[in-house]
């Protein structure tokens, strides 16, 4: 069995930027293809595989650990960090339905990368920053399609959530035209998945949300 996180990126060295989630895919060869594409444009990638049974999402995540070390990029798995710990993927995001997170801190040691979902709550966040979250995320920031039911947060959850010291993601219904409000409004990172992946050119849709962040973006 791995190690958990054992060359995992620590939590300091987090680049501002696009936080891809990958998209549901049955088909490893072509998941690996599809994140290959846009995978030197990301800060962060997170495992998210809703067509996935356990067996094929541990194949999915083993097969992309070697892809992300290759570019530098965490790997993160969704909802399950108990499976983050048996591939030795860098870390895990965690829903409110997704167990502890300090007793996923204890298990997958201080170097993991671990992000909670605060959904449009503050308190939530401080309770995750009190855990050991690594960062704080918030959403949706718009309507979704691919959580069309999820809570809106207001922007500015976003701005106050900052004083926590810890890095703030924004998910939900962004998009290259959208995407520059959310980084004023306080986000450092933007989880991006449909925005990306269903884009006619991938690779282009990437660098077009990086353009948020640019100092003389519009």
């Amino acid at each position: 069995m791995p190690s958990p996180a054992a060359t995992a990126t620590p939590v300091r060295d987090l680049r501002s930027g696009l936080y891809l989630l990958t998209p549901d895919e049955r088909d490893t060869a072509r998941l690996l293809d599809r994140v290959g594409a846009v995978i030197d444009q990301a800060s962060l990638l997170q495992y998210r595989n809703k067509l996935a049974d356990a067996a094929l999402a541990r194949t999915q995540v083993a097969a992309l650990i070697p892809l992300c070390r290759a570019h530098g990029v965490p790997l993160l798995v969704n909802d399950d960090w108990r499976m983050a710990a048996a591939e030795g993927a860098d870390g895990a995001h965690l829903g409110k339905d997704d167990g502890d997170l300090a007793a996923a801190r204890a298990t997958l040691g201080a170097q993991a990368i671990l992000g909670a979902s605060c959904y449009d709550s503050l308190a939530r966040a401080d309770a995750a920053a009190a855990a050991g979250a690594s960062y704080v995320a918030f959403g949706a920031c718009f309507p979704s399609p691919t959580k069309p039911d999820a809570r809106r947060v207001a922007p500015g959850v976003l701005r106050d959530a900052r004083r926590l010291g810890l890095p703030v993601v924004a998910i939900g219904g962004i998009t290259p035209d959208n995407a520059r409000s959310v980084v004023e409004a306080g986000a450092d990172l933007l989880a991006v998945i449909s925005g990306v992946f269903d884009a006619h050119d991938p690779a282009v849709a990437a660098r077009r949300y990086l353009h948020a962040f640019d100092a003389d973006a519009p």
